[in-house]
């Protein structure tokens, strides 16, 4: 291969792997689309059949709902059927349920008796403003209100302008559930917060992205070899120690979230006028991290966690690090294009076909064994469609921002 400012070959400039990348998105729109849609409200958790998990009462979680909206705002942004109607049952799923009317924010979780999580957690209320800003690109009538709601929760009750990001959980009479601050909720939260400011124009979403990554990702990823830490006390100092929910916070460290990380840095880069030094070649150094010692270099896939001598603690192969790193290196393919970003654009591709893909029933397996054998220990069917769909499509669009605004700058194409 030979370079001159892009791969000759790259993958993503060829019409069969651009077609091949429409169909997968269009399977899983076919997989998700009705299956999921819950007609007393929100949306089922399905099986790996695609039937719902625990239809009798299914959990409705805040993130599972507002990841919906995202998704089927995209897909109303390029005029798949049916979409709209997903896009107005989430929104008013988030407004009348999961948003607490008497004291403002929004709960964690529900199900058929009301709540069932009452806790209002960063991670969740990241995930409202993503979806309300998806919704407003996508002309949704109620997303303004929701940007203004959620976005008065986070900067009055979540963020603290003394770190430059914001708390991780409160319960639900705003008293504080002390100790802890975590990298993944701030994390989702930068790339809401960017989403907002491409659907607002607000330059203050972007400042407070741009404090988040300064944070997380230039100081305290810095100064650990570009491992990110998931952990941290309240004054954001690192806890190696720590212990948590290994769904959502889990020990160590998780390599497919410096592969989130290294799309993110490249996309604040662009949306800020590239006018931080540093952050290309922070995105270059997570993703050369993540795959020097999260890809599992026998069997392939990347490991769940790594302890902090870097050896794999939890073996499993999760979907969503494997989607992450498809989008990591389409965006460093396009900003810092060299034949090291193109095979592993190529290399992750190849093992998501191979092994994550359910070419028999829809949908990808969500949890792989370390011998890359479908597994369900930490999840238990086909629960999510937001990062096996964003890494269909983010190799489709300029690698310049949000992909609900690229999509619609694209006039839907």
């Amino acid at each position: 291969m030979g370079t001159n400012g892009q791969l000759d070959l790259a993958w993503r400039n060829r019409a069969y792997h651009r077609e091949w990348l429409w169909n997968q998105a269009n399977r899983l729109f076919d997989f998700f689309q009705n299956r999921t849609f819950n007609p007393n409200g929100g949306f089922y958790e399905l099986d790996v059949e695609g039937r719902p998990l625990n239809a009798g009462n299914p959990i409705r979680g805040i993130h599972s709902t507002a990841r919906m909206v995202h998704c089927f705002a995209i897909g109303s942004l390029l005029g798949r059927p049916g979409s709209d109607d997903i896009v107005d049952h989430g929104m008013k799923y988030l407004w009348e349920k999961h948003r607490d009317a008497e004291r403002g924010g929004y709960h964690w979780s529900l199900d058929n008796s009301g709540l069932l999580d009452a806790t209002k957690q960063g991670y969740g209320h990241a995930f409202v403003l993503l979806a309300a800003s998806s919704a407003k690109v996508a002309g949704h009538p109620d997303a303004d209100r929701l940007i203004a709601d959620v976005t008065g929760v986070l900067n009055d009750r979540f963020w603290e302008e003394k770190h430059g990001a914001i708390a991780e959980e409160f319960a639900d009479d705003w008293s504080a559930v002390p100790g802890y601050r975590g990298q993944n909720s701030n994390m989702h939260l930068t790339e809401a917060l960017m989403a907002a400011f491409e659907a607002t124009g607000d330059n203050a979403y972007l400042k407070k992205a741009e404090s988040i990554a300064d944070l997380v990702i230039r100081r305290k990823a810095g100064e650990n070899g570009f491992r990110v830490p998931e952990h941290f006390d309240e004054n954001w100092a690192v806890d190696k120690g720590y212990t948590g929910n290994e769904m959502f916070r889990p020990s160590g460290t998780t390599p497919g979230h410096w592969l989130e990380w290294a799309r993110l840095v490249l996309q604040l880069w662009a949306l800020g006028g590239r006018k931080h030094d540093w952050m290309p070649e922070a995105a270059r150094a997570l993703f050369s991290q993540s795959v020097e010692l999260g890809w599992d270099k026998d069997k392939g896939g990347f490991f769940y966690t790594l302890d902090w001598n870097d050896q794999p603690a939890r073996r499993e192969k999760l979907w969503w690090p494997m989607a992450e790193g498809a989008g990591a290196a389409a965006f460093l393919c396009d900003h810092l294009p060299s034949e090291f970003h193109e095979t592993w654009y190529r290399r992750i591709w190849d093992g998501i076909s191979r092994h994550f893909i359910d070419q028999d029933r829809g949908g990808w397996h969500e949890e792989l064994n370390e011998d890359l054998a479908p597994s369900y220990t930490l999840f238990a069917g086909k629960g999510d469609i937001y990062h096996a769909l964003q890494a269909c499509l983010i190799p489709l669009y300029p690698a310049t921002g949000s992909l609900t605004k690229a999509i619609a700058e694209a006039g839907g194409k």
